[in-house]
């Protein structure tokens, strides 16, 4: 079983490329509400879902 999640407070990174996705109405409500419950940037929870999936993607 898979470790859950934590979304941390981590420091900034420099090398960052803007690209647009598109996702749904109601995981943007969820992200947004996790933003705000951790006092966090929208990317920054973005970047830590993406980064921890990619860390325990199968393949």
């Amino acid at each position: 079983m898979l470790e859950k999640l934590k979304i941390r407070n981590i420091s900034k990174k420099n090398d960052t490329i803007t690209r647009t996705i598109r996702i749904s109405g109601t995981t943007f409500d969820k992200i947004t509400k996790l933003a705000e419950k951790n006092q966090l940037s929208f990317n920054s929870v973005i970047n830590q879902i993406i980064e921890y999936g990619l860390e325990n993607i199968e393949n």
